[in-house]
């Protein structure tokens, strides 16, 4: 029960189809010799039927007929001397219809008197016989067959029959085996490629000769290694940006913890200490910035799927949160169009898409100026756009704008060069890119966001 436990378990493909097919094989051999074994013993069965009703129709004008002197009886054998029963596979006896015996082979067994025509089994001296009795004008003829005999060869005829089916089985089972390993090869080939690789080493697997049930498989592992090389490239590229960026704020930080031990007044002491929450504040804006990006980078690499995402809702949520910082820079912010409608995606990466374009818009515009939240229906898409009046972006400089930590030449608002990075990476999370172009109406930049619109 172990055994075939194991050969029936999902451990071993290969194990399993060798050991099925071995195991057809070995089933439809046994019951093909069956079948054909016995078939053969009928066959075999048959012929010697024919045989004995052939023999008796050539001895209809052979034996004595009634009216002719009748035979002499053999002359007497000493019993030692007599053939054994063994000697002899057929014997024959002629009676006439009043029951005289006119003719008998040299045997020693007796039919009985009484035949019934046709085909019969008797047992005479303790021996199973074949008899055949057929009636003529003037006399039965039976012809007799020892069973024993008769059986031995109709058992050697079988077995001379499936004996071949007996030695095609073992070639068959190598042939299934061979089979099967070669169909299995190009699965071991690709096994002892994933194998061979280092720890780091993400290259897609080579394709090429698989089977169609194992090539889907290798697709997929495909899609996983390039995902799990994006999230190592996103943390590698955080590490170094990190270990970059931070090293600016840090020294400045350093410097003013220095200030602030040369203080020698409070009015200095305070001022160091005011510089140095700012800084520390930077910093923390800087280390947040970054893990978030980082975030929105690594999660095509394994993340929730998407879901249905009301953007009007959104935006409303948005706008609300950031009006206390609009209104503390005199800036007119307002969602002016929200059609209704839903997009598949992540609610909370687009919250934070959104909140950087209109933080960035604050940041630029100038006080008394506007930023203006849009959310509308376009040819069965939803446009998310966040409209400022600020000095807007140069041509040259709007594709650059979405790297990380690049700054307009000549800006002169704080900032880390993160904001646009992270929202850039959220819309290619959704298959999407940002559009930034002149505002027709304010002036300034547009940054718009094209998501297909949800059905059903």
């Amino acid at each position: 029960m172990n055994g075939l436990a194991r050969l029936f378990s999902p451990r071993s493909l290969r194990t399993r189809l060798i050991g099925l097919l071995l195991l057809a094989i070995v089933f439809a051999a046994g019951v093909q010799v069956a079948v054909v074994y016995r078939q053969a013993r009928a066959e075999a069965d048959s012929i010697f039927d024919y045989l004995m009703e052939q023999m008796a129709q050539a001895l209809r004008a052979g034996v004595a007929m009634p009216g002719l002197p009748s035979p002499m009886p053999p002359a007497p054998v000493p019993r030692d001397d007599r053939p054994t029963p063994e000697a002899f596979d057929f014997f024959v006896q002629a009676w006439t219809h009043e029951g005289l015996r006119v003719f008998q082979s040299g045997t020693s067994a007796d039919l009985p008197q009484r035949a019934t025509l046709g085909f019969s089994n008797f047992e005479i001296d303790g021996r199973p016989y074949r008899v055949y009795s057929m009636q003529t004008r003037a006399q039965v003829i039976q012809v007799a067959q020892d069973m024993r005999p008769r059986q031995a060869m109709a058992r050697a005829l079988a077995w001379r029959t499936v004996w071949p089916i007996v030695g095609i089985a073992p070639l068959l089972m190598l042939v299934a085996w061979a089979v099967v390993s070669a169909s299995l090869a190009p699965v071991a080939r690709v096994r002892r490629q994933v194998a061979a690789r280092e720890a780091d080493e993400l290259a897609e697997v080579s394709e090429a000769g698989l089977p169609d049930e194992i090539r889907p498989l290798v697709h997929e592992l495909n899609l996983l290694f390039g995902r799990v090389r994006q999230a190592f490239d996103a943390q590698k590229n955080f590490v170094a940006e990190a270990a970059h960026e931070l090293r600016s704020p840090l020294a400045a930080l350093r410097l003013q913890v220095q200030g602030l031990q040369r203080a020698r007044d409070n009015a200095t002491r305070e001022l160091a200490v005011e510089r140095l929450l700012t800084g520390i504040d930077r910093a923390t804006r800087l280390v947040e910035q970054l893990l978030m990006l980082a975030r929105q980078q690594a999660r095509p690499a394994g993340g929730e799927p998407p879901q249905p995402v009301a953007l009007a809702t959104l935006a409303a949520q948005v706008v609300a949160d950031m009006v206390p910082l609009a209104v503390s820079k005199h800036i007119d912010l307002g969602l002016v169009e929200a059609d209704a409608g839903r997009v598949h995606g992540h609610a909370e990466p687009l919250r934070i898409l959104l909140t950087n374009l209109v933080d960035n818009a604050l940041k630029y515009t100038l006080e008394g100026g506007t930023v203006d939240v849009s959310v509308r229906r376009e040819a069965g898409q939803q446009v998310l756009a966040v409209e400022d009046s600020g000095p807007g972006i140069s041509e040259a400089d709007r594709a650059r704008v979405l790297d990380r930590f690049y700054r307009v030449p000549g800006s002169t608002t704080t900032g880390s060069g993160l904001g646009l990075a992270i929202a850039s990476a959220i819309a290619q999370l959704h298959g999407a890119t940002l559009e930034l172009d002149r505002s027709p109406r304010l002036g300034g930049l547009r940054i718009g966001l094209r998501l297909p619109l949800r059905t059903g």
